[in-house]
This record gives structure tokens, C-alpha cells and sequence, in this order.
């Protein structure tokens, strides 16, 4: 727990330097005056909208598993995936692999068999989130550029995992490299359950509780800016830029998006919403990913510790590793 701790502390650390900064930008007096304002009774169903974000992530998680034919019991299946969050503050949210190493340890499900499991939510997440951004990406013509990279980035992982001659190949080239060399005879098992997740039909599955459960965010998003008094952001207009901004964060592959995401969602707000100032846009920004991001890290770290307990010595030690 030492060394996650550690990690986490240090994406917090440089949160809290991306937030001085936004301060700053606001203006410190101007944010604290907006702050003082802003109706905190909202703050509940922000938080009420991100659980529920997190339920519908959890049976895209467990729907998977079943795919795999993993059995792992509903209750211990939803700690493990809420344990996950703690590594949410990664490039990518790829530190969330942590579910397939706690598989390993509490139910001797092997990593190669659930790891793609995590790629192909992050995938199914990306897609979601291009599906919401162009609610307004032809309204507001921004976003454009980000919208075709993550659209191309999702066809060639596709067609990289479809195309099995292609996929082999290339797996068993990059399984010669010295520092792949150890877990090279995975990367196969790997593909093939990649490629079990991602056929028509659980990719379809997975995309529409992806679709609601990130929409359920933008919803938040929508309700703490309409806290801030004269602030109003339309729920297509706060859709677009919860979701476009979210992918910008993941393309950063900064941790957590931190930094990119609350720069590009302060300036959309400024720019789209209505009554909308500097300070305005950074407390609104500064509220949801309180909600958001750090609220997922806290209920991460609730999980990992109730796990760590049900499941005795040999988890401590995982969790260490």
C-alpha cells in the first residue's frame, strides 16, 4: 500500500501545481468570491451521477468477465473494479491492470486472460465519449482535429486485432524484445481475449453502458455550472465539453488528464457558456473534478482497503508489488 500510496500522492502533487496555476489564472480573490457563491447543495447528485457512472461501468466490467467465462462472484467482482479506481489518476487510466492483478491474487484468474479487459474499456470509453462530443463538435466547430485522431485510433486498434495474421505476427516480433522476453508467451492469450471482446456484439454491449454511463457525468457537469448564480451552460453544450475534454485528457496520456483536461473545460466554458467568467469557469472546473476524478480515487481506495481485508495477507503483498 506504501508504494500506491506514493503514486498517488505524487498525482496529486502535480494536481495541486495544475490547480495553483488555474488559481492564479482566475485570480485567486475573484475565485474565492465565485466559490463563496456557488450552491454546494449540488455537490449530491454530482456525486449521486458519478456513482451511478461507476455502476454502469462496473456491468460493462463484470459483462466482460462473463465473456471470458471468469467467474468471479458479483460483490467481489464490484470491489475489485471499484479498487481499480485508485489508479485512476494514470496515463490513460491504463494503472487500473490492478483489477487482473487482484483477480490473480483472490480468485488465480491469470493476468493475460483479464488485462485486456481494462484496454477494452478504455476503448469502448473512447468511443462513447466521441459518440457524446459530436452532440456539438459541427454546433461549435471545436474539437474537430482531437475527434478524428481518437476516431482513428480506435480503427486501427480494431483492425490491428481483427486482422489475426497481422496481430500474431507482430506480437511474436515484439515477444524477442529483452524487456518483453519474460511474459512474451502471454501476449497471445492476451489477443485472444482481446479479441472475444471486441466482436459486434460485446462491443456494441459495451459502447451503449459506456455511452450511459459518461453521459450520467456531463450530466453533473451540467448541474454544477448552473450552481455558480447567472452562470448557465446549455446540458448539449456542457455534454460537448465534459466529453471532448475528457478524451483531450486521455490523448494526453497525462495522469489522470490533469492539467489538459481543466485548462481546455475552463476555456470552453468561458467561451460557450452564458455569464461565464475566468473565475467562474476554473470554480466550476475545480468542483466537478472534485466530484469526478478524486471522488473516484477516494471510493478506490475505500475498495482496495475492504478488499485488502476480506482477502488476508497474500493481497497486502500484491497491492505492495
Amino acid at each position: 500500500m506504501k508504494k500506491l500510496g506514493q503514486r498517488v500522492l505524487l498525482a496529486v502533487a502535480f494536481g495541486v501545481i495544475c490547480y495553483v496555476a488555474l488559481t492564479v489564472y482566475a485570480d485567486a480573490a475573484r475565485l474565492k468570491a465565485k466559490l463563496a457563491e456557488f450552491n454546494y447543495w449540488l455537490v449530491l447528485p454530482a456525486l449521486g451521477l458519478a456513482a451511478l457512472n461507476y455502476v454502469v461501468r462496473f456491468l460493462k466490467w463484470h459483462y466482460y468477465l462473463g465473456r471470458l467465462e471468469a467467474q468471479v462472484p458479483p460483490a467481489e467482482s464490484l470491489l475489485v473494479f471499484l479498487a481499480g479506481f485508485v489508479l485512476t489518476v494514470t496515463p490513460g487510466k491504463l494503472g487500473e491492470v490492478v483489477k487482473s492483478y487482484l483477480l490473480r491474487e483472490v480468485r488465480g484468474i491469470p493476468m493475460a486472460r483479464t488485462a485486456p479487459i481494462v484496454v477494452a474499456e478504455r476503448v469502448t470509453d473512447l468511443i462513447a465519449l466521441i459518440l457524446l462530443t459530436l452532440v456539438g463538435v459541427f454546433t461549435y466547430r471545436a474539437g474537430v482535429f482531437g475527434i478524428l485522431i481518437a476516431v482513428g485510433l480506435v480503427a486501427l486498434f480494431l483492425l490491428f486485432i481483427a486482422w489475426r495474421r497481422l496481430a500474431l505476427a507482430t506480437l511474436r516480433l515484439v515477444a524477442r524484445l529483452p524487456l518483453i522476453r519474460r511474459v512474451g508467451h502471454k501476449l497471445e492469450e492476451a489477443h485472444a481475449s482481446m479479441a472475444v471482446l471486441v466482436q459486434p456484439a460485446p462491443l456494441l454491449v459495451a459502447t451503449v453502458l459506456s455511452t450511459l454511463a459518461w453521459f450520467c457525468e456531463c450530466v453533473g457537469f451540467f448541474l454544477i455550472v448552473g450552481g455558480f448564480p447567472g452562470a448557465f451552460a446549455s446540458l448539449h453544450t456542457a455534454t460537448f465539453i465534459y466529453a471532448s475534454m475528457t478524451i483531450a485528457g486521455a490523448l494526453s496520456f497525462l495522469p489522470g488528464g490533469l492539467g489538459v483536461t481543466e485548462a481546455g473545460m475552463t476555456g470552453l466554458l468561458a467561451r460557450l457558456g452564458r455569464g461565464i467568467d475566468g473565475a467562474v469557469a476554473v470554480g466550476a472546473t475545480f468542483v466537478t473534478r472534485l466530484c469526478t476524478l478524486w471522488f473516484a480515487v477516494l471510493v478506490g481506495f475505500v475498495a482496495l482497503l475492504w478488499l485488502r481485508r476480506r482477502s488476508g495477507k497474500e493481497l497486502n503483498e500484491a497491492v505492495e508489488g
